[in-house]
């Protein structure tokens, strides 16, 4: 419940804000004209990404044995690789992503063109919903989906709530430093997928497990406990994990630091327009 709410109130808030600066900056021009256009493309995608979800979750119901096991791997680690993207893009464009949304709204205003303002609003919710929904599938493939839905409901109202309050000016929010916390976050999330996938992959057969037990520490704290459950669903932990899942874990944490970095360089030798 815990990682859907987080994954859901970050990605819910990345879309809400950028809907919400397509509707200040409409305000902001004296084109209102423009906002049924916007919450158009916005709705249409939220039912597309809901849909989405609901067809990788019914696809994953079709799977028993080994198929199923193969299928569980293949989704956590896509959504791994998503959630990083999704990391490092961000660190990488936050800086400018509002100033060039703005120019992108004022040249769709100027050429009076409302497919232009409709593609803004609907490329930026759907990219959200599609990522969400592969993680949310993800997530609950190992806890329950009850549980799952509750979490990310309540990530999404707070979401709107954050997104609407910052839009009429009633509080203040380092968007920044909320961005950096929850990315730090996702990252150790991701960890745990790629652990999680891999040990999915290990039942399968796919992957050798090297030793399958590399040490075991449920008699301490059981992975199928209370607590158990929830840091397996957040930090990927397992009490008695494979040789592979460790190696895949901690080089999950090399790649992402070496990517990160990479990215961070690109990002301070980018020319400023």
């Amino acid at each position: 419940m815990l990682a859907s709410f987080l994954l859901t109130l970050r990605e819910g808030l990345e879309a809400a804000l950028i809907i919400g600066v397509l509707l200040g900056t409409l305000n902001k021009l004296a084109q209102p004209e423009y906002r049924k256009t916007v919450w158009f493309g916005a709705g249409l995608a939220t039912i597309i990404s809901g849909l989405a979800g609901f067809a990788l979750n019914l696809l994953g119901a079709r799977f028993e044995g080994r198929a199923e096991e193969i299928f569980e791997g293949i989704a956590m680690l896509l959504a791994a690789v998503i959630l990083t993207w999704v990391i490092l893009w961000m660190g990488r464009q936050s800086r400018d992503i509002n100033e060039r949304l703005k120019f992108n709204i004022k040249t769709a205003v100027s050429n009076r063109s409302s497919l232009a303002l409709f593609a803004l609003s609907f490329l930026a919710v759907i990219r959200e919903g599609i990522e969400l929904a592969f993680f949310l599938t993800a997530v609950s493939l190992d806890t329950d989906g009850f549980g799952v839905l509750i979490g990310a409901g309540l990530g999404l109202v707070t979401a709107v709530v954050i997104a609407v309050l910052l839009y009429r000016s009633l509080i203040t929010l380092d968007l920044s430093r909320f961005f950096q916390v929850t990315s730090i976050i996702l990252v150790i999330f991701a960890a745990g997928l790629v652990a999680h996938g891999v040990h999915e992959f290990n039942e399968a057969g796919l992957i050798p497990s090297g030793i399958e037990h590399l040490w075991d520490i449920n008699h301490i704290l059981d992975e199928k406990s209370i607590l158990g459950e929830l840091l397996k669903t957040l930090v990927g932990y397992n009490g008695n994990p494979s040789l592979s899942e460790v190696i895949a874990y901690l080089l999950y944490f090399v790649i992402i630091s070496v990517a990160g970095f990479r990215f961070s360089v690109k990002s301070e030798k980018k020319p400023t327009s």
